[in-house]
């Protein structure tokens, strides 16, 4: 089976694509100021995007997270976009933890609603104590249910696969960024991009996204496993981080380096949403 983009989604990612490459914002969110990226997320609110899940189809929160993930925009985009637009209420952010396999809430600080989902029932929940994530734009809360909401049924699905478009569109960015290096790296008189065993690993890293993409998209169309989708679109980002790694070479571990935003984001969201070996499980009892 195909999976392609209408051209509607085509131009509607290039839309968001033209947003958020103007909106450099990671660091100042991992500094504490939230302020600018809150910006952001309200032009994306002025343009539909928190809602699409709700307006839209899941192709289309495919499409939104996979830009998200490539401009590594900060804040509590799953929650927000793929779990909970129908009760934001207005509101510009939300967050929520689903223990055990997100046991944590995102940016509960920032968001202006707070949930906890416990055996499929939504409730309003308090925050706690602050919990250390690799990923500085990443913060992390205990959260404590208080209000009982109502029924959210497929909240954890649909996380999973906004969570796999966000790795996947996070991967893309890695590679590109690595292309782009070793086109200026030079060793030996050579840019390091003519070697061929560099050529290998970004080709290999190529083609591991390339084979992620038509399983999240499918995902989306109820066509194949989400933790299909989590599996694939998790294992290739993380290839493309690594290799990335590799290629910039000692830069390439410095904070400075804007490359740490996107390798950090890739190992917190590895594990997010339920780690690799939680979702081959899954796949594994989907095909018994």
């Amino acid at each position: 089976m195909k999976f392609a983009l209408s051209p509607e989604q085509t131009q509607f990612a290039d839309m968001l694509d033209a947003l958020l490459a103007k909106s450099d914002v990671a660091r100042s969110w991992a500094a504490g100021d939230h302020e600018p990226g809150l910006a952001v997320w309200r032009h994306l609110a002025d343009l539909g995007v928190t809602s699409i899940a709700q307006d839209g189809e899941l192709i289309d929160l495919v499409v939104a997270m996979e830009s998200i993930g490539y401009h590594a925009l900060p804040g509590p985009a799953i929650e927000t976009l793929a779990v909970l637009p129908d009760h934001l209420d207005g509101a510009l952010l939300a967050t929520v933890a689903i223990p055990p396999h997100v046991p944590y809430a995102v940016d509960a600080d920032v968001a202006d609603h707070v949930f906890v989902l416990q055996n499929g029932t939504l409730f309003t929940a308090t925050m706690g104590n602050r919990v250390s994530s690799v990923d500085p734009c990443r913060t992390l809360f205990e959260v404590t249910a208080t209000t009982e909401v109502g029924p959210l049924p497929d909240a954890f699905e649909r996380g999973v696969l906004a969570c796999s478009a966000q790795l996947l569109g996070a991967g893309r960015a890695l590679l590109a960024k690595s292309v782009e290096y070793v086109k200026q790296r030079t060793q030996f008189g050579k840019t390091i991009g003519s070697f061929q065993a560099v050529k290998h690993h970004l080709a290999s890293v190529h083609v591991a996204l390339e084979l992620a993409r038509p399983l999240v998209h499918g995902a989306a169309l109820n066509a194949v496993p989400v933790s299909a989708a989590k599996v694939a679109a998790g294992d290739a980002a993380y290839r493309a981080a690594r290799t990335a790694l590799q290629v910039h070479g000692a830069i390439g571990y410095t904070v400075e380096n804007d490359l740490s935003l996107w390798l950090s984001k890739v190992r917190a969201l590895h594990s997010a949403w339920g780690t690799g070996s939680v979702h081959r499980a899954r796949v594994m009892a989907s095909l018994s």
